[in-house]
């Protein structure tokens, strides 16, 4: 459905996008990830015809961004970050309005506004004015607006900012629901909310794609695989000196005591090494006492940190674009 073949764009000196390919496939729900200034919302913006790539293409639904943008955001529901709304208009007049510049058919307009408030917890506030609603209501008027013509594609810059816990969760169990027939890209600050949302993670880093795949796959992506709290009873001195040369451990570190005897440890190990028996064994050997123990594998977190150490120039060059009024405006 989506296919970015050396796509590129600069803002002058600045290189906001560089040459960056990838595909994503009908039915897939895709987490774009990466810090403030990457490139993110560059690359949503060229694919929604918003703004033209300096250099390469992109197809959406089959449509080429340089030749088919009309049509491309026909088949495409996009949600930028900084909702775009009228104020003064309540949220039915807002819906109506997009329905009438999709042209949907006069008899459809009130049964499709229906349907997207319902499925957007608007129901009780479709006759007020926007401005009169809280943030959160005006992400789901946003949201509402994004699939109110049943677009194939679903481009979706943070959809859950500004909500509480409880309505971004309604809003992720609903683009779980539609990823089943819709094609899904989503970026997103709130890690957790990838693995719970997304099939698969695209991560950029200054411009460029860094790691794709599914959250398991980028874990090969990382030294140092997994981290293992264990708490003993023994003297610390003795534990410091002794656990580093068990077989698989490649740093200890303490981080939590209670007293001379009772101390809190953090195992880094080698990369595909579960250390929880052989650390067991050795505590047996040496006549300590395990408290408690505790695996952690690598989380999606540690990917992102490990993958996206320099955030490069990328967001102040890209905030002075937009600033000097410049096309685009920077990433988040």
């Amino acid at each position: 459905m989506i296919h970015l073949e050396n796509l590129t764009k600069k803002y002058d000196a600045t290189l906001a996008v560089d040459n960056i390919s990838f595909d994503v496939e009908k039915g897939e729900i895709v987490g774009f990830l990466g810090p403030n200034g990457a490139g993110k919302t560059t690359t949503m913006k060229i694919l929604t015809c918003y703004m033209p790539p300096t250099s390469g293409t992109a197809t959406v639904a089959g449509l080429d961004i340089h030749e088919s943008s009309l049509e491309i955001r026909k088949n495409v529901g996009y949600l930028p970050e900084m909702n775009p709304l009228y104020f003064e208009m309540s949220a039915y007049e807002w819906l109506e309005f997009i329905a009438r510049i999709h042209n949907i058919d006069e008899n459809e307009i009130i049964n499709r506004i229906r349907k997207v408030a319902g499925a957007c917890g608007l129901s009780d506030v479709l006759m007020k004015d926007i401005g009169e609603l809280s943030k959160g209501y005006r992400q789901r008027v946003g949201f509402a607006q994004t699939i109110l013509h049943d677009p194939q594609i679903l481009i979706l810059d943070e959809p859950t900012a500004g909500l509480d816990p409880n309505q971004a969760d309604e809003i992720r169990k609903l683009i779980r629901e539609l990823g089943k027939e819709k094609t899904v890209i989503l970026s997103t600050h709130i890690l957790s909310e990838v693995q719970v949302t997304c099939d698969r993670v695209l991560i950029i880093n200054k411009g460029k794609i860094v790691a794709d795949g599914t959250t398991d796959e980028l874990q090969g992506m990382v030294q140092g695989k997994e981290t293992l709290w264990v708490k003993i009873k023994a003297p610390k001195d003795r534990v410091i000196d002794e656990l580093p040369s068990l077989e698989g451990v490649e740093t200890v570190n303490e981080k939590e005591s209670e007293d001379e005897n009772i101390t809190g440890y953090e195992l880094k190990a080698a990369s595909g090494v579960d250390l929880r028996e052989s650390v067991f064994n050795f505590a047996v050997k040496h006549k300590w006492v395990v408290l408690e123990m505790q695996r952690k594998p690598v989380s999606l977190e540690d990917i992102f940190r490990t993958l996206t150490t320099e955030t490069g120039k990328a967001e102040s060059a890209a905030d002075n674009a937009e600033d000097n009024g410049k096309a685009g405006e920077p990433d988040e």
